[in-house]
């Protein structure tokens, strides 16, 4: 099934109806503008006055240890959870609150206030991520304050905010890196804002060589990604009638990356960490993404302006990676045949054969091959009712993943040669297309009576999620497929309110309830529905800010999405599990202040983010296993800190990061277990020298004590976290 063109919606008479009234006097807005639509919080919005968690990464921030990694940029933020996969950020594991990381499935990710995963109703694990090294601003928002914001409302929003045309009638920039490991990096931005119209061109490209060898081979296992971006504006005079913004922008990246799914046994993974099994040399991730979007924006009046995005998204893979490994062995009936394991077990084989104690090996290697499609409208009215701001919003999205997948066999010889004995057929192995159509509508109205500032908001979901599933049998899609389908409709309330105590103390609370959709090859999962609630408060005087929330979320159902990524076996891949009620509590704590020494100023900012889960039922499932009443999650640290201390002159500046992740379980249990994934601490460095006022050079150290630590066992056997890695950088701005 292909996706539709959508169909304008009548909120233009809504929004006439509205407008129409005149009881209310003029005043002033802020002129309507594209990038305020961009961003949640706004350009000019205080984080303070937000209520819940709401946290800004301005281009200052990001530009502090200039990371390529989204996982590394998120972690100064309470409540985040990453699961660090192959070392430089391509395949982003993000979680919320407890929500689980794989694949960031359980967030919203957004870049430009546009869904950006490439099918995010009907198959949400984003192995697409925005290239976090072009960003100019991050936002993050959890609990009430991303309520607006869907399909799933339950752990938080990203919202990655690109490249925006300058204010300059030329201005631009040239930054060059290299470093360890064959890293390079080269970015460049240049653009200009006119009379009427308004550029900016963007290109960003980096790559590596790995920091993993394959044995017995001399074989990359790196990475190259290409990332451009255009923009164009047209703007009315300031004097118009009514004034107004199109601005039209095109981004299309590529990606090869020699990675794969293929860990190492836990004995391996002591003596050679950073090794890689010669079963792995094929591995390959190939995609392209095209994005595609027209924002508008325009000032109705004095009290109103309206923005609308058209977007399309256009996203496109193979992962050919080894899915099982094999060798000779007897069946159930005598008869002689490959017998595969799956990398769980696999790895074994893989070890043995490459220590050269068996001299043959069979793999399969899967082509991962799937094409996705995500496109919309989405429209909001902002309107200033004096005391009431007020929010309208509006969108249509459809999406759909294809997967049209095969598998090769191979043989490998004593000379650890893959030798392709088996070519699969595409269509063979997964064949099936998932498809979403959605309508969403929500209204938001932040009320301020006197101290108070009470935000009530209400957002309806209206959608169709759908399977074809032509099986392994039919390649040419020729005949009638198995068909599900899932139709709901969800209305989902929120409550906030701040309390400014004084102009120093802001106390925050708040409740909403969650909401995942269900999977569309299950239609026996029910939604993933939950009560939120948190409470706390924010401090700022002077030099000094202090944050700490309170969260509890408490799941009536919590579901689980079973992916390759999580090692399932490939007639559940693409299946739903239930959990049943499960709770989740924390603490999230962050504070920050700069001591002044005069001609040298030392900023200090802390995170602290403490999490307890909890199943309240028994049940077995493919996904979790044998799950009792009483069992923690899989992959959620109790307990991690982030500590950043700098030291800045006249020209020069100098930070260290020193980030823990306490021990968390890689199955679902309680106590000590010989497959819970250690404790680690990671200490980046980065010192920068203003060679001229618009030029400098820095110098960048990830993991400065090369501390080497276990990563995941995600796949079914252990993945190795970043080594010490090494470079340096020159900026050029004009």
């Amino acid at each position: 099934m292909s996706i539709q063109s959508f169909k304008p919606t009548l909120l233009s008479l809504v929004i006439a109806s509205i407008i129409s009234s005149n009881a209310f006097a003029d005043v002033a807005l802020k002129d309507a503008s594209v990038d305020e639509q961009f961003t949640i919080l706004g350009n000019s919005t205080a984080v303070n006055n937000i209520p819940g968690s709401a946290h800004q990464l301005s281009e200052d921030d990001l530009e502090k240890f200039d990371y390529t990694d989204i996982m590394r940029t998120l972690t100064s933020i309470p409540g985040v959870y990453v699961l660090e996969e192959d070392g430089y950020g391509l395949r982003a594991n993000i979680g919320m609150r407890g929500t689980g990381q794989n694949r960031s499935e359980k967030v919203t990710i957004m870049e430009d206030g546009v869904l950006a995963a490439p099918a995010p109703y009907a198959a949400p694990s984003a192995y697409y991520f925005p290239t976090a090294g072009r960003m100019q601003k991050v936002e993050v928002l959890k609990g009430t304050s991303s309520a607006m914001y869907g399909p799933r409302t339950t752990g938080g929003v990203i919202n990655m905010v690109s490249r925006q045309i300058p204010d300059e009638e030329l201005a631009g920039q040239v930054s060059v890196q290299a470093g360890q490991d064959g890293f390079a990096k080269v970015h460049g931005v240049i653009g200009g804002k006119g009379e009427n119209l308004s550029s900016v061109f963007e290109v960003f490209r980096y790559q590596a060589d790995g920091y993993k060898d394959i044995n017995h081979s001399d074989q990359d296992t790196g990475f190259v990604k290409n990332d451009i971006l255009g923009k164009v504006r047209y703007n009315t005079d300031d004097n118009a009638t009514f004034y107004q913004e199109l601005e039209f922008k095109i981004k299309y990246s590529d990606e090869e990356s020699d990675d794969t799914y293929m860990g190492l046994t836990e004995a391996d993974f002591n003596s050679d960490p950073y090794s890689r099994y010669s079963a792995s040399q094929k591995d390959n991730m190939s995609n392209e993404h095209l994005q595609l979007q027209l924002s508008h924006a325009i000032e109705l009046s004095s009290r109103f302006n309206l923005g609308t995005t058209v977007y399309h998204n256009d996203f496109s893979r193979n992962w050919y990676k080894t899915s099982k490994v094999g060798q000779m062995g007897v069946d159930d009936e005598g008869n002689s045949k490959v017998i595969y394991e799956s990398l769980s077990k696999g790895s074994q084989l893989a070890s043995d054969y490459d220590k050269g104690l068996s001299n043959e090996l069979y793999t399969q290697v899967k082509a991962n091959n799937r094409d996705y499609l995500s496109q919309g409208v989405q429209t909001v009215l902002d309107a200033d009712f004096d005391s009431h701001q007020v929010k309208f919003g509006i969108r249509y999205h459809k999406d759909e993943m294809d997967r049209y997948q095969w598998v090769d066999e191979y043989y490998m010889d004593a000379n650890y040669n893959m030798t392709l004995t088996e070519a699969g057929q595409p269509g063979t192995d997964s064949n099936r297309v998932d498809s979403a159509s959605a309508l969403a509508l929500f209204i938001h109205d932040e009320w301020t009576v006197g101290k108070f500032v009470v935000n009530a908001g209400l957002r309806y979901e209206d959608m169709t999620i759908e399977r074809e599933d032509w099986g392994k049998k039919d390649p040419s899609r020729s005949m009638v497929p198995k068909f599900k389908k899932n139709e709901l409709d969800v209305v989902l309330p929120s409550l906030a309110m701040t309390y400014h105590v004084s102009d120093d103390l802001v106390l925050i609370g708040g409740v909403q309830k969650g909401f995942a959709p269900p999977s569309p090859g299950n239609e026996e999962a029910t939604n993933e529905e939950s009560i939120n609630y948190e409470f706390g408060a924010r401090f700022g005087r002077n030099a000094f800010n202090a944050e700490a929330l309170l969260f509890l979320s408490d799941y009536e159902n919590m579901h689980g999405n079973c992916t390759a990524s999580q090692n399932c076996e490939d007639d559940n891949i693409g299946e739903q599990y239930n959990a049943g009620e499960v709770k989740i509590t924390g603490l999230e704590f962050k504070a920050g202040y700069e001591v002044d020494f005069g001609d040298i100023s030392m900023p200090i900012d802390l995170t602290f983010t403490h999490t307890q889960t909890e199943f309240l039922n028994s049940f077995k499932s493919d996904f979790w296993g044998d799950v009792k009443a009483g069992d923690e999650f899989p992959y959620v640290p109790e307990n991690q800190l982030q500590l950043t201390l700098g030291l800045a002159g006249d020209a020069w500046r100098t930070n260290v990061l020193v980030r823990y992740t306490g021990e968390m379980r890689s199955k679902a249990g309680t106590g000590d277990s010989a497959e819970n994934i250690d404790a680690h601490t990671v200490v980046d460095f980065v010192a920068s020298y203003d060679v001229a006022q618009n030029q400098q050079v820095r110098f960048s150290v990830d993991n400065l004590l090369d501390e080497t630590y276990m990563a995941t066992r995600m796949h079914g056997s252990v993945m190795v976290g970043k080594p010490l890695t090494v470079s340096m950088g020159y900026q050029y701005n004009f």
